[in-house]
């Protein structure tokens, strides 16, 4: 895991809900080193993503503390919905087609990822769909980059011609089978206790919460038989809740602060009833 991803991590389950979603810097490292990451590396990461926009800093003394930005809230807070929404699978039949023009290429390139987070496919290097009328987020995202686009809401008419469209705008059998592998290597029944506990949870919610980038949440009508996403979103709300308490332990006995009570409420009971691709 890249000491980068864990960061985020770590502040999506834990740190969040610690003082004003903060974390002293020392404490990190502590944290951190249970992953082999050295402090030299934790200051060097959080330097440049404080550099980036993501944490602010506080000094107390000679102690610094990394608080999460307004735009790393915003982040965490999207990435959290995208892991335990609810996805009903009903659908309408209707699709949201941007077809995009040529323009600045860096700009395409930072589209293409934001469209991809959206749950698009692209059909060919011009032509993005999504199931589902997600036009306002399309139009949005192409004005705030400057790239030219129509942005369209279609019907096939036909559920062949509907399944072909998914087969050909995702690799679905790939996405699959990464559903399919992170079952095998979470499935377990064990409980570990405090560092052996925070360090598997943290590494099933690192792998877990890749999946919103590269699954479009199609509708179940469109999706191959013995779809894996269930299985392992059912894997990932049991192992989160099966290591909540040991893992708390250890992040508390690590840095030193109080995780609060709204984040003990939420992991008891916020992800329950969460099927994520039903």
């Amino acid at each position: 895991m890249r000491p980068r991803s864990l960061v985020f991590t770590l502040f999506g389950d834990y740190f969040r809900y610690c003082g004003a979603g903060e974390v002293p810097l020392r404490g990190l490292s502590d944290v951190l080193q249970l992953f082999d990451i050295e402090p030299a590396t934790t200051r060097v990461v959080m330097s440049r993503l404080r550099a980036e926009g993501w944490f602010e800093t506080r000094r107390d003394g000679r102690l610094t503390t990394y608080l999460l930005s307004p735009k790393a809230w915003e982040l965490l807070d999207e990435g959290r919905e995208r892991i335990f929404r609810h996805v009903s699978g009903e659908w309408g039949g209707e699709w949201t087609l941007i077809a995009t023009r040529a323009g600045d290429r860096s700009a395409r390139d930072e589209v293409r990822k934001h469209l991809t987070w959206l749950g698009f496919g692209q059909l060919q290097p011009a032509i993005w769909i999504a199931p589902g009328d997600r036009a306002a987020a399309a139009r949005e995202l192409m004005d705030a980059n400057g790239v030219g686009s129509d942005v369209f809401l279609s019907r096939t008419g036909d559920l062949a011609r509907d399944r072909s469209i998914a087969a050909r705008g995702w690799d679905l059998p790939a996405l699959d089978a990464h559903y399919g592998a992170f079952v095998a290597q979470h499935d377990t029944p064990t409980t570990e206790e405090t560092d052996a506990a925070l360090i598997a949870r943290v590494r099933l919610t690192d792998d877990y919460r890749r999946f919103p980038f590269t699954d479009p949440d199609l509708p179940a009508t469109l999706l191959p038989e013995g779809w894996n996403a269930p299985r392992a979103h059912a894997v990932f709300v049991r192992r989160h809740g099966e290591l909540r308490t040991g893992a708390t332990a250890a992040i508390e006995r690590l840095t030193g602060m109080t995780v609060s009570g709204a984040h003990r409420a939420f992991l008891e009971g916020g992800a329950v009833g969460y099927t994520r691709g039903e």
